[in-house]
């Protein structure tokens, strides 16, 4: 009997929503200032505006995380899509990380584009839900937990990241307290992977660890660039570093999801191997001579056997 390999909507359905929902309450907040008086909240971020966004480029750049959280959606639901990875057993993680990505977008809008203090609180509430969620998941793997651990690393995780963004005083090259938090998570959650992966007898595609770390060293160093002031400032033009950051951050996010989906058992890379053959590195795989013949350089004669005894 063929089994026929379905489609899960769900993921996509809830990312979409999420999509939906979040980006109408932004425009609503925008026209209605439902979220307070503008106090410059992200002014520090270069890009200046009389319209009615604050920082258009830098706003709509955050388009970048709905875009990744509706890919990783996409992928999701599609058959094999999460692989033998710990999602494809618990594929609500993957839907729940989508529209952890999705809502990103949103949030960091709401500073953006209104300058107001709520918006900040949203941006930076939006940064440690995602690396919470990176964090807390590698250690789920790591110690081989369940769903209620997650829960619990997870609230663990959010409430240190609140406490520690209560700190207002300026902090040199990254600014805010909460950068740190947000910064410390993802290195904890790099950390943990490796050692997941070495621990547990499981295989983890490390290219899309490096690409999702490598994006977001990028992302960081334009970040820098980008500041009201600095060298790369440019308050009024349609190039917007912190934007740059914004759309690398993306791409970091969605890699992330890759490495998650890449991990499989360490046998079923084995037995990819084997089925492969032998490669130019390894042993040849060439019969030995018989037990007893001399080498001579030459190859035997066809049909001979040792010392040239013929084979009846």
């Amino acid at each position: 009997m063929t089994v026929v390999a379905v489609r899960r909507l769900g993921p996509v359905v809830l990312a979409g929503v999420t999509a939906i929902v979040s980006l109408g309450l932004f425009a609503l907040a925008v026209a209605f200032d439902w979220l307070g008086a503008d106090v410059g909240r992200g002014a520090q971020f270069c890009e200046v505006s009389d319209g009615p966004l604050n920082q258009p480029v830098n706003t709509l750049s955050n388009l970048g995380f709905v875009a990744a959280g509706l890919a990783i959606a996409v992928r999701a639901g599609r058959p094999g899509g999460l692989g033998r990875s710990t999602m494809s057993e618990r594929p609500g993680l993957a839907t729940a990380y989508a529209c952890l990505v999705v809502l990103l977008g949103p949030a960091s809008m709401a500073m953006h584009g209104t300058g107001t203090a709520l918006g900040g609180d949203l941006d930076m509430l939006s940064m440690y839900l995602v690396a919470a969620f990176a964090a807390s998941y590698a250690a789920m793997r790591l110690w081989r937990r369940g769903p209620v651990f997650l829960a619990v690393a997870y609230a663990g995780a959010l409430a240190t990241c609140e406490l520690v963004g209560l700190y207002d005083r300026p902090i040199p090259v990254v600014e805010f307290a909460g950068n740190v938090a947000f910064g410390v998570l993802l290195v904890v959650a790099m950390v943990l992977e490796r050692r997941h992966a070495a621990r547990n007898a499981v295989t983890l595609d490390l290219r899309w660890l490096a690409a999702a770390v490598g994006s977001l060293a990028l992302a960081f160093a334009v970040w820098n660039t980008a500041k009201t002031g600095a060298f790369g400032c440019f308050p009024h033009s349609v190039y917007q570093g912190h934007g740059v950051w914004h759309l690398l951050c993306a791409v970091s996010a969605y890699c992330l999801f890759r490495l998650y989906v890449s991990e499989a058992p360490a046998g079923d890379a084995a037995r990819r191997s084997r089925a492969a053959g032998p490669g130019p590195s390894h042993r040849s795989s060439a019969p030995r001579a018989p037990a007893g013949s001399r080498r001579t350089g030459a190859p035997p004669r066809h049909g001979s056997g040792v010392n040239g005894t013929p084979v009846s």
